[in-house]
């Protein structure tokens, strides 16, 4: 006899469903997902411990726990900065602003009365714009030197437990427009506005972990190249103590192609910098002459040839590359050496002492991106760009603390929940960071409420899923350091 199809809804019993049976998701009703607002709320200013930045007590906590404070101040000689406020408080709250998105020296304003910032900079009074104002304009080049060997020591500390074999130094300048009465700012290579006066700040970036190993600002119309050697002196100085025993690889643009930077690095450093298409470097005959391309990437072909630099006095190891583009480039001065119907091309070139291949070193010039992207992310998420004052010195040390700020933003999630990445050709950080804007919407930016029920201070926040889930994993992980 066969048996009836089953028609009905299969029904378990309550207490025993079987382990594949979940719930079914119910759908609400439309009218419960509505809210109803009937007037606008009253507003009421209270000082009742109510603050607006709870993930701050957890880089309070961070910097507790590699012991920021005193060694900050063991690099400050005393009686060095004057002032009613203590020096190591005052770079904590310019850190904390930093940290928390502030743009100008007025917005200490807007933090008055926060319990959690008071904390973080050990200050129960903060002090005005103007206050902040004269104490930046104390530091000279001594107290920047002394932030500097600071920031070196910082970063050693995360760098070295690493063992990386090789560290990638990318060195580059960027532009910081200024208006007419900064001091010491001119007009010079400024590209978006070529009539306004800026500084010239370089930079030093760690490719590896995304942090930025030495910052030293400079005056708008100075030559990028030209004013390098020093810095690179003091970059690879700083590297050496920073991941001892490693390989230096050294990455820059065409505005370093110079016989001294060359010439000094040959012996100290693997190092690639771009060539400038010069008239007495002669690139286009080497184009000219190259029957046979090697392809590299897609639409990308290339070859190396040893090219001799009679004005140097020596011969280079240089990598040229064509890469098939569909418009013509408004910038590319060698197509008229070429046949039209072969196409448009844009080439580029390549000079090292480097022992890979034409292939590994495109893919090594290409991860100069990611310094790009922390400049970005400085002038954005730290305010590097913001000129607050109208002395050079401290304009200096506000661009010296807010690359301070983004390391001890990436030193906090290489340390806590940074995903470790596979190394790569590019030399593409390993970590998967997250930027300064993200990390304030999911943890900086809570609201929350110091209580003490038990005789003990704690920090009450929303019981927000996603956050607190991020939150505590932070903290079990500092706690576990």
């Amino acid at each position: 006899m066969r048996s009836r199809p089953f028609r009905g809804r299969r029904r378990y019993p309550t207490k025993d469903p079987p382990l594949a049976e979940r719930a079914l998701p119910v759908r609400r009703r439309k009218a419960d997902l509505r809210r109803r607002v009937n007037a606008d709320l009253g507003l009421a200013f209270t000082a009742s411990g109510l603050t607006s930045y709870g993930g701050i007590e957890i880089f309070r906590c961070y910097l507790r726990r590699i012991d920021f404070s005193r060694r900050l101040q063991s690099h400050l000689a005393p009686r060095l900065l004057r002032g009613d406020f203590a020096a190591v408080s005052m770079i904590k709250l310019i850190l904390v602003m930093l940290i928390l998105g502030a743009h100008r020296l007025r917005h200490v304003a807007y933090l008055q009365g926060d319990p959690l910032v008071s904390r973080f900079s050990g200050l129960r009074q903060l002090p005005s714009d103007r206050t902040l104002s004269r104490w930046l304009g104390q530091c000279s080049l001594t107290v920047r030197r002394a932030l500097q060997r600071f920031q070196v020591e910082l970063l050693a500390q995360s760098y070295r437990p690493l063992r990386l074999p090789r560290v990638t130094l990318d060195i580059d300048g960027t532009v910081c427009s200024t208006g007419l009465t900064a001091e010491r700012a001119f007009r010079g290579y400024n590209p978006h506005h070529r009539k306004s006066p800026s500084y010239f700040p370089i930079t030093a970036h760690l490719a590896q972990t995304g942090h930025i190993l030495r910052v030293q600002n400079r005056a708008g119309n100075v030559n990028d190249g030209k004013a390098a050697m020093g810095f690179l002196r003091d970059a690879l100085r700083d590297l050496a103590q920073v991941a001892p025993g490693a390989t230096a690889e050294i990455r820059m643009d065409g505005a370093y192609f110079r016989r001294d930077i060359i010439g000094w690095l040959d012996t100290r450093a693997e190092y690639a910098i771009k060539v400038p298409f010069y008239q007495w470097v002669d690139l286009q005959t080497q184009i000219r002459k190259q029957k046979r391309w090697r392809r590299v990437a897609q639409d990308v072909d290339g070859f190396d040839v040893t090219l001799a630099l009679h004005p140097w006095s020596r011969t280079l190891r240089v990598a040229i590359y064509r890469k098939r583009v569909q418009h013509q480039s408004p910038k590319n001065y060698q197509l008229d050496l070429f046949d039209p119907t072969d196409g448009h091309w844009e080439y580029s070139a390549v000079a090292t002492n480097k022992t890979v291949g034409i292939k590994a070193l495109w893919q090594f010039m290409a991860g100069r991106g990611a310094h790009e992207k922390v400049l970005s992310e400085l002038k954005s998420g730290y305010a590097f760009a913001t000129i607050p004052t109208r002395n050079y010195a401290a304009n200096s040390t506000w661009q010296l603390l807010a690359a301070m700020a983004h390391n001890l933003v990436v030193s906090l999630q290489i340390d806590t929940t940074a995903q470790r990445r596979r190394h790569t050709a590019k030399r593409s950080p390993i970590f998967a960071l997250k930027r300064i804007g993200t990390l304030r919407f999911e943890w900086i930016c809570r609201a929350g409420v110091l209580q003490r029920p038990a005789g003990r201070q704690v920090l009450k926040l929303m019981n927000n899923l996603p956050a607190r889930r991020e939150v505590e994993r932070i903290v079990q992980r500092l706690e576990a350091a």
